[in-house]
């Protein structure tokens, strides 16, 4: 019987216990002596979180097929036992084995989102590895950061030895063969990082030196070792129907964010909206084979018990087998009491229709994503969306019984006006006027229209990414100009309106943007006490003035100061496969409101066609 790392007595003090125990069904166990390898898989936030994370899911999955390998899973601990794990000096531990960290052969971290960064440094340092790359010793674990973030790691990167760039199911069977080799062979850790330099997808920090300029930006960003490449080339799967994927997901002992079976049926979107970086990084669009998700759907659903599917794809809209998937999963599991969800669905006459046979009597609310209020906006940021397709959506959505509409936006975005603002207010009064031409007798009551804006935060590897943020009283600023805006609608009483921190955007946006600099200000940040930066019952804005303060770190620098057209960026090292020149081309034609045709519409050269698959080669001979 396993030993577990935390005694009763601390366990009955904690907040759910179950967090910290491991032992969940399906989740893998092994005898540590018969394998070669330890992998410590960390998602750092809290366990509901990171057990919702699919990423980690197929890796764990793929990892613990080997059999000289075993993959076990790490959590950030709640604040409650980190702080006994501090005070009791515990160190960290994997769930599976409930062995310390720091005893692995490799930590693995994926990064989702900047505001996590702190809590990377509670992982270290709860765990007893030096914080900085440079420190560690051979009995230090390899650290290795996957993720989006990694897309520019520059601000975290003297906390890694390597990051690995792009899908994770390409070449970690690589680097773990290269690690057994030459722990076979007596070499060190440096042995390791230079031969794992040469694979590609793996940037080893270490191996670049930076300069700057006057100006504070980059002069030069060159490579120091001869293995280290010039540019680092990200990894894709271009076979989504024969990639790996995890037939016995680990089920949660506790409820997750995302309790239930997911299907991921496509990689990348087709859209191309100027700010999103998820559109850029995972081009060329990959579908799976319908075929392929229907058996996983009937295996997953056997090997966890869970009562509902959900589809996952940036666009699910745009998968082009979607109807039969969804007609398949209805008729298969719906008479079983297995519920459906389709998130990110474009409101149309196929989506009503598969909501009205997919949700129970009570109707929930349907979402719409116009980002902006004005068409010269949406323009501007190629959302590829019209005024007349929304309130046409919303229009089929009232007639089908349904009277709650949420509306997600977004403020400060690139030449935007107080007209373009305020027209956000006028979108969502004109989505209820269409609710109340309804004859008053076939009317489902008051219609409710909750309208939400968070503060653009321009990412690397977007068109945006040379655009000027602004400081947090400017953003509440235009936040007031909409709430204003939305009291002299005419159904105001059937309006409500939100917004997301204006504190937090603008932290995001150093981070984001960052470069090695930057590093300084989050070992700071944490020396002061910040974790948990994404929960804002954690945060604490005012610890991260005072890291700004105490390191000289220039918010303006990072945020308020447009890019130059050939400014170095801390990224420009990374080939995503999305020219850098397209990208600028984008930008150009945003500031013309131009728009660009989505990807099956007409192919904009953005450079990812050089990976021979996907949407770039559908229906081409």
């Amino acid at each position: 019987m396993r030993k577990l790392a935390l005694n009763d007595e601390i366990l009955l003090k904690i907040e759910k216990p179950a967090r910290y125990i491991g032992g969940e069904y399906n989740s893998v166990m092994k005898d540590p002596e018969k394998v070669d390898v330890r992998f410590a898989m960390c998602f750092p936030d809290v366990y509901e979180i990171g057990m919702s994370h699919l990423g980690i899911q197929i890796l764990y999955d793929m990892f613990n097929r080997r059999e000289d390998v075993w993959c076990e899973r790490v959590y950030s601990p709640w604040v409650d036992l980190d702080k006994v794990m501090r005070e009791e000096h515990i160190p960290l531990f994997a769930l599976e084995s409930q062995d310390p960290v720091k005893e692995f052969d490799f930590l693995g971290i994926t990064i989702q989102y900047e505001m996590c960064y702190t809590n990377i440094l509670q992982i270290l340092d709860l765990s007893g590895i030096p914080l900085h790359a440079k420190d560690r010793t051979e009995d230090d674990p390899i650290v290795i950061g996957g993720g989006p973030c990694t897309y520019n790691p520059e601000p975290i990167a003297e906390f890694f030895d390597m990051f690995y760039i792009g899908e994770g199911e390409t070449v970690y069977d690589q680097l773990l063969d290269i690690y057994k080799e030459n722990k076979k062979n007596g070499g060190s850790r440096w042995d390791y990082l230079a031969k794992a330099a040469e694979v590609e997808g793996i940037y080893v920090p270490a191996f670049y030196d930076v300069t700057y300029k006057e100006d504070g930006t980059i002069d030069s960003f060159v490579p120091n070792h001869p293995n280290a490449k010039e540019k680092i080339k990200k990894q894709l799967v271009m076979d989504m129907s024969e990639a790996v994927y995890p037939e016995n997901p680990v089920v949660p002992f506790i409820r997750a964010t995302q309790d239930r079976v997911v299907l991921e049926i496509q990689r990348g979107c087709i859209r191309g909206c100027r700010f999103c970086q998820a559109g850029m990084l995972y081009r060329p669009t990959r579908e799976k084979d319908v075929e392929v998700l229907k058996q996983y759907a009937y295996k997953m659903l056997k090997s966890t018990g869970h009562e509902e599917i959900s589809l996952s794809s940036l666009s699910s809209s745009d998968y082009s087998q979607l109807k039969e998937l969804v007609n398949f999963l209805i008729d298969e599991f719906k008479g079983k009491g297995i519920n459906i969800s389709l998130p990110s669905l474009r409101i149309d006459a196929f989506s009503l229709d598969v909501m009205e046979r997919v949700q129970d009597i009570k109707k929930s609310s349907v979402t719409f994503a116009p980002e902006a209020g004005s068409q010269r906006m949406r323009n501007v940021i190629n959302k590829g969306l019209t005024e007349e397709d929304i309130l046409g959506g919303a229009g089929q959505a009232f007639d089908g019984g349904w009277n709650k509409v949420k509306l997600y936006f977004m403020l400060g975005l690139p030449t935007e006006t107080e007209e373009d603002m305020k027209e956000i207010a006028v979108l969502a009064d004109k989505i209820a006027r269409r609710y109340y031409e309804i004859p008053k007798d076939q009317r489902n009551g008051k219609c409710q229209i909750t309208a939400s804006s968070s503060f653009f935060i321009p990412k690397p590897f977007t068109p945006f990414q040379w655009a000027p943020m602004y400081e947090n009283t400017e953003y509440i600023a235009r936040a007031a100009i909409v709430k204003h805006a939305f009291q002299d609608q005419l159904n105001r009483k059937s309006l409500k309106y939100n917004w997301h921190d204006a504190e937090v955007t603008v932290l995001e946006g150093i981070l984001a943007r960052g470069d090695r600099k930057v590093g300084k200000l989050i070992e700071e940040v944490y020396r002061l006490g910040a974790i948990y930066d994404s929960w804002s019952d954690q945060f604490d804005n005012d610890k991260w003035m005072q890291a700004f303060e105490n390191t000289g770190i220039d918010i303006g620098f990072y945020n308020l100061r447009e890019r130059y057209e050939d400014e170095v960026f801390p990224w420009d090292f990374i080939d995503i496969g999305v020219t850098k020149k397209f990208l600028r081309k984008e930008w150009d034609k945003a500031m013309k409101g131009e728009v660009t045709p989505n990807c099956r519409m007409q192919c904009s050269g953005c450079g990812a066609a050089r990976w021979g698959g996907g949407v770039c080669v559908e229906g081409k001979n």
